[in-house]
């Protein structure tokens, strides 16, 4: 895996075989940040990565000038290694070891935007409980945004009220305006 773009472009970052984990292709991310850059100014934005994983979204962050993120993962190893790496390219990614829906009912900040990427085996009631948490318990800030991987064979149109659906191949991007939760 790469950092695409930012002060630390074409860094390629080598996470260890052992983790569990399905690190959002080039190609995703690439359009995830086109999108996020196009809306947020993210020098000045609060990010909130769950389902963190090898952190590679929130180096992409970081590298891209945000400065307050917090990388999500209930493994230790994950953690262990976002914290390693984050240290050795310079950036600001404060982590939590928590299992997601603890830390979403539990959590007393609110982010600008928040990136969920679960695992694929996610059922859409899964996808739907995390959209009915971070809308009820007011984890967006105002003008924020939910964004979610997940596979292509998932839909949100008929459960949101406005949702923005990207496909990429196998995967897509949902994004979910604050509003529209």
């Amino acid at each position: 895996m790469r950092i695409i773009s930012g002060n630390k472009k074409s860094i390629v970052i080598n996470a260890p075989k052992n983790l569990p984990v399905r690190p959002t292709t080039d190609k995703v991310k690439e359009s995830l940040f086109n999108i996020i850059q196009n809306k947020f100014e993210l020098n000045d934005c609060r990010v909130l990565d769950v389902f963190s994983g090898t952190g590679n979204i929130s180096y992409e962050f970081a590298s891209r000038g945000c400065n307050d993120i917090l990388s999500v993962d209930n493994n230790f190893n994950c953690i262990r290694f976002i914290n390693k790496t984050a240290k050795e390219l310079g950036f600001k990614v404060r982590t939590k070891k928590i299992d997601y829906l603890s830390f979403l009912k539990n959590n007393n900040e609110k982010f600008n935007i928040i990136f969920a990427d679960p695992p694929y085996r996610f059922l859409l009631k899964d996808y739907l409980e995390i959209i009915d948490i971070v809308r009820k318990n007011e984890i967006l800030k105002e003008g924020g945004e939910l964004i979610i991987e997940h596979r292509s064979n998932i839909s949100f149109i008929d459960s949101v009220k406005e949702v923005d659906e990207r496909n990429y191949g196998s995967s897509s991007l949902s994004f979910l305006k604050k509003a529209s939760l």
